[in-house]
């Protein structure tokens, strides 16, 4: 009985040890990541609008989550939005990243997450796929080809895009 009251007092004196050593570790490390994550976002921004000079969230009212971006020129001038769209792929959720002006044409997007089949599905995040959604009107996207032997996750982004980019201008309409 007295050995197993030492090994207890033992083992929480390491679990103490081991929860004070992650919680210095996550408060040294926490802004350095979220700043990394923040530089990263404003570069993909950048990098589906780059006529844009800055970057203005739309937040919901009811979570505070950003709904989509507003896309400002060096001016002040509204040019555009960037929003992110989401659809379920082969064999999971693809995430994108997606640029469209005032005219409902997309500037470009950029595919943010997916963990599809290597080699197939993955094929989604090249530029030979995501280079045709360049100029295309955002609520129609018929002169996107989607890649062979990855039609599901082809048709997720096209879907997921057309669907977003009627939110947010369904959105717009109704914020003037």
């Amino acid at each position: 009985m007295k050995d197993m009251a030492r090994y207890g007092f033992i083992l929480a004196v390491i679990c103490v040890a081991a929860a004070g050593l992650l919680a210095a570790v996550n408060a040294l490390t926490g802004p350095k990541i979220i700043a990394a994550a923040q530089a990263e976002e404003q570069a993909a921004l950048k990098e589906v609008m780059p006529l844009a000079g800055k970057f203005m969230p739309v937040k919901s009212p009811a979570d505070n989550t950003t709904l989509y971006y507003k896309a400002f020129d060096n001016q002040d001038k509204l040019i555009g939005f960037v929003f992110k769209a989401s659809g379920k792929g082969y064999s999971s959720v693809i995430e994108t990243l997606a640029g469209v002006f005032l005219d409902d044409k997309i500037s470009a997007i950029k595919v943010i997450s997916l963990n599809e089949t290597p080699g197939l599905g993955m094929r989604v995040a090249e530029n030979k796929f995501t280079g045709q959604f360049n100029q295309q009107d955002s609520l129609n996207l018929s002169g996107v080809e989607a890649i062979t032997g990855a039609t599901i996750s082809s048709r997720a982004v096209i879907d997921s895009v057309i669907k977003k980019a009627q939110e947010i201008k369904e959105m717009v309409k109704n914020d003037k």
